[in-house]
């Protein structure tokens, strides 16, 4: 017997019309190239986005068809996130930091149609404009510089719109977005997002016990709205009437601090490698900005415990979370349960840095070579995740070993999940370090570095060894103006890990390879330093 409720199809459009209906005093606020800041409100929000709807339509898009993006975060790309798919297309968000090869590469297995463009960031366009095949481009101006004639305005595109849209007969199972992985283990894997996930997912994130993003907050999304769909936070703002404002392509900490003090932010989110920066600026000035308390959102790569500690000091407090392009990509949060509240300090902290708990709707459970894993908190196994936001497969891909066939995202993550149902994430399969036959988690101890005062950043990689098969070494980043030697830091790991897991040596580097989205490169690492053993004898560190 079924139910009587409506059958009322989740679709982007209900968010936006609810924006504009009781929202259209909020503002929207973006810094600009030139470092000004550009304001309006939801109202104006709301009838551009429709307009770039209408102004699609007219151009000839038609049900499903992919337009690309290649902007930073600011107002007009989040006319794109509804414009587009309330004209039926699908918003293909583009990593504007890949190399130009796998821009094509993305463009073209896409078939995108159209691109709307920066017009600081056309220069990267034409890297690549002879190798796709797009129809128009369309080039957003957020500067005074002139737009070649080859191009057109986007300002112009809006202008064909007449205000008479009428949103088509969506499905909730429509495509929505796209958006590529990271390309890190080969080409880039297409993952389209279908209405029902990105509105269901908008609906996990605002809930008190996730990221309780409000009404009541000025987001601040410092994480990339070509990466992850900038984790969902635009969306969710959207949903719920929150002031956005966007960082545009300034990053470094004073620009972003400057932000948050002057706009008066209460939430963001971003990859540790930014928080790292915030906080060592905040050190070194810690008068010069008046800050609302904030929920700093960190994903992407684990934050270390001496992170939380360290912004907590500040009256800033850093939300553990856990996701992936596959999964929209929210899929875990780490607050402390109220029947843990008596757990100590100390004790809490650890469960902060764990990647936390899955919200509602997503299952997750870890298998390793026996099955699944028990929930012991210390039996490793690699993540599988299911869900109503979580990919069944990739586009134009249909044979793909990361689904399992009893219907399981398998992550590639190699994690353990405590009696609570905390997960932490111990490492990548491809960074797992075997020594003697024993498995060493490098992110355990890459961040119990970063919790030294004197280390800006560590990465941790196996090397090849001749009779232990790999062996940890490390690279360190030290803060600026601070000497630290490898004695000091093998001292201060030696009483917290087995001598066994300690790194057989610790190189500093002036920085460490970052991938697109702000995480290790620990496949140059391993590359550079391939020989590293091949005249060593570290002696026995199983004994």
């Amino acid at each position: 017997m079924n139910g009587t409720m409506m059958n009322t199809p989740l679709v982007l459009p209900s968010l936006l019309e609810r924006a504009g209906t009781f929202y259209g005093k909020v503002e929207v606020v973006s810094r600009l190239p030139d470092r000004s800041l550009h304001r309006y409100r939801y109202a104006d929000f709301y009838r551009r986005a429709k307009q770039l709807a209408e102004a699609l339509q007219k151009a000839g898009l038609r049900r499903g068809d992919r337009v690309a993006t290649l902007m930073w975060n600011h107002y007009a790309h989040l006319e794109a996130y509804f414009g587009i798919p309330a004209a039926g297309g699908v918003l293909h968000t583009v990593n504007l930091r890949l190399h130009p090869d796998d821009i094509a590469f993305i463009m073209n297995h896409a078939e995108d149609r159209f691109l709307i463009i920066d017009d600081v960031l056309v220069p990267l366009y034409e890297q690549v404009k002879g190798r796709v095949n797009l129809e128009r481009v369309f080039v957003v101006s957020l500067t005074d510089a002139p737009v070649s004639p080859e191009y057109e305005k986007y300002e112009d595109l809006l202008a064909t719109a007449t205000g008479d849209f009428h949103y088509p007969q969506l499905e909730e199972n429509e495509a929505a977005g796209m958006c590529y992985t990271s390309g890190t283990t080969g080409r880039p894997k297409g993952v389209l997002y279908s209405h029902r996930a990105i509105v269901l997912h908008s609906l996990a994130s605002a809930m008190a016990d996730t990221l309780a993003i409000s009404r009541r907050d000025t987001a601040t999304p410092v994480v990339p709205m070509f990466h992850a769909n900038a984790w969902g936070v635009p969306f969710a703002a959207v949903m719920v009437g929150a002031k956005l404002a966007f960082p545009g392509p300034h990053l470094d900490p004073v620009s972003l601090l400057d932000l948050f003090a002057e706009e008066r932010v209460t939430f963001t989110a971003g990859v540790p490698t930014i928080w790292l920066g915030i906080v060592q600026t905040l050190e070194k000035e810690p008068e010069r900005w008046k800050l609302q308390p904030m929920r700093m959102v960190v994903g992407g790569s684990a934050a270390p415990e001496g992170l939380i500690r360290a912004f907590d000091r500040f009256g800033l407090r850093i939300v553990h979370a856990w996701g992936m392009t596959e999964t929209t990509p929210l899929a875990t949060v780490s607050h402390i349960k109220p029947t843990l509240e008596g757990l100590s300090e100390d004790e809490q902290y650890a469960l902060r840095a764990k990647q936390g708990v899955p919200v509602p709707l997503i299952e997750a459970r870890i298998v390793g070579d026996a099955g699944e894993a028990p929930w012991d908190g210390q039996t490793m196994g690699e993540l599988q995740v299911r869900g109503p936001w979580v990919a069944s497969s990739y586009y134009r891909m249909p044979e793909n070993d990361s689904f399992t066939p009893d219907g399981w995202f398998r992550t590639g993550d190699v994690a353990t999940i405590d009696p609570e149902g905390y997960m932490k994430i111990t490492d990548r399969t491809k960074d797992l370090i075997k020594s003697g036959g024993e498995w060493i988690s490098s992110v355990d101890l890459e961040n119990a570095l970063m919790g030294h005062p004197a280390v800006a950043e560590a990465a941790v990689f196996a090397v090849p060894h001749p009779k232990w098969q790999e062996r940890p070494l490390a690279a360190v980043v030290p803060k600026a103006g601070i000497q630290v030697t490898e004695e000091e830091l093998r001292a201060y790991l030696e009483p917290k890990f087995a001598k066994w897991w300690l790194p057989d040596a610790i190189v500093f580097l002036e920085e460490i390879p970052r991938t697109s989205a702000g995480k290790f490169m620990k496949a140059k690492l391993r590359e550079q330093f391939k020989n590293w053993n091949d005249e060593r004898d570290p002696g026995s560190p199983h004994s």
